[in-house]
């Protein structure tokens, strides 16, 4: 518990009170109707989080609707779906993203000059589903689907500091204590072990102090996938199809919104499933994350990318992380928890080799796989929104 603040306004959660933000959220209502966005694949079907989200919405009865952007093969995959969230009571749609409806707009779009139908993920379904909900909230709370610790205070808070009039902000981030005080384990690998030594590394490694380095160092907990948006500013941001989104949503938010505008929401204790260390999970979104970081430099800041720069930023990168493993087991014994200093170190190693791989594969490929923002895309198809609606949607 702190009463930090810094560049980037932090809301603490000192005494939040669900039933009084909840009260002025309804009062709110129908001026800034606030919905929430939940991504997710079929297999989070299956896991246990889905009834604790279902039950924490429903006590979010001040939500205009809520809307699941489902990536499912089959027919009964979305079926699965609409069954599974049968349970939620307020307002809901299923939009399938990837269904062929939905590939045939796209495919029109593509006629248009716009071409995403090769692209792919995560961050495709949240695009398509943002478009979507846009037409009817004003602002939208982002989250996953395999949160074990969710409760209805998650989207409260997050969708309060955008939507309360005398806050101003225009987007909120969640951070937290990536902890399970059940199992006595410190999770957030990614970011505690990759993205908070890497900015320490390109902070330090920069000829010149880097502001766009500066501004993600300012976020407690970078690869947060927790957040609300007014949805004019989510119409402007380009969103990375795949893994990375996080990154790149606040690379985004860097070139479209000022600092003023943007907090963070202090979300407690929180965790999800974990990923094993292997190259299809963590690793990929840590290059990602990296090949995201490298284009906002290079766009921002016109940095060159070599070979002997990134064997230089993986060697700082390196003594920068080992202080931290060195930081973490100190807080570990303080308090307690099992903590694996070996298998965190073969987690350096790991990320480390990333820094080289996924800075080649920028230097291949410096453009990436980004989707069109949104106002370029009804530039291009005016009523798309209402079309992928359509597509998505089966009433």
């Amino acid at each position: 518990m702190d009463i930090e603040q810094g560049r980037i306004s932090r809301i603490h959660d000192y005494s939040m009170n669900f039933d009084y933000l909840k009260s002025r959220l309804t009062e709110l209502r129908e001026n800034h109707p606030s919905g929430v966005i939940i991504p997710l694949i079929e297999s989070d079907l299956e896991t246990p989080a889905i009834e604790k989200i279902i039950d924490g919405l429903n006590k979010c009865d001040y939500l205009k609707k809520t809307y699941i952007a489902l990536s499912a093969n089959t027919e009964n995959g979305y079926d699965k779906a609409v069954n599974s969230f049968s349970k939620l009571e307020g307002p809901h749609d299923i939009v399938w993203c990837n269904n062929q409806n939905v590939a045939n707009v796209l495919g029109e779009l593509r006629k248009k000059g716009l071409d995403v139908t090769n692209l792919q993920g995560k961050g495709k379904d949240l695009w398509i589903a943002l478009g979507i909900a846009s037409l009817e909230l004003q602002a939208i709370a982002i989250h996953d689907a395999d949160i074990t610790t969710y409760s209805e205070l998650l989207p409260t808070k997050l969708l309060y500091s955008v939507v309360e009039p005398r806050l101003d902000f225009w987007f909120a981030k969640g951070y937290y204590a990536r902890i399970s005080l059940e199992k006595r384990l410190i999770y957030g690998r990614i970011y505690r072990l990759f993205i908070n030594p890497l900015l320490e590394a390109l902070h330090k490694k920069m000829p010149q102090k880097s502001a766009f380095v500066r501004y993600l160092q300012s976020f407690r907990y970078t690869l947060s996938g927790e957040m609300a948006i007014f949805t004019d500013i989510a119409l402007n941001l380009r969103i990375p199809s795949g893994w990375g989104l996080e990154i790149g949503i606040l690379s985004e938010l860097y070139r479209n919104a000022s600092s003023k505008r943007i907090c963070e929401v202090d979300l407690g204790f929180f965790d999800h499933k974990h990923k094993p260390i292997d190259p299809d999970a963590l690793i990929k979104t840590a290059e990602t994350s990296l090949i995201t970081l490298l284009r906002t430099l290079t766009e921002t800041e016109a940095i060159n990318i070599s070979n002997s720069s990134l064997l230089s930023l993986q060697v700082t990168y390196r003594r920068f992380a080992q202080d931290r493993i060195r930081q973490y087991y100190a807080d570990a014994i303080c308090n307690d928890l099992n903590y694996d200093r070996h298998a965190e170190e073969t987690c350096v190693e790991l990320l480390s080799d990333a820094i080289i791989t996924a800075g080649q594969q920028y230097m291949k490929c410096p453009t990436g796989a980004q989707l069109p923002d949104w106002l370029r895309t009804l530039s291009a198809m005016s009523d798309a929104r209402q079309k992928l609606r359509d597509a998505a949607i089966q009433k």
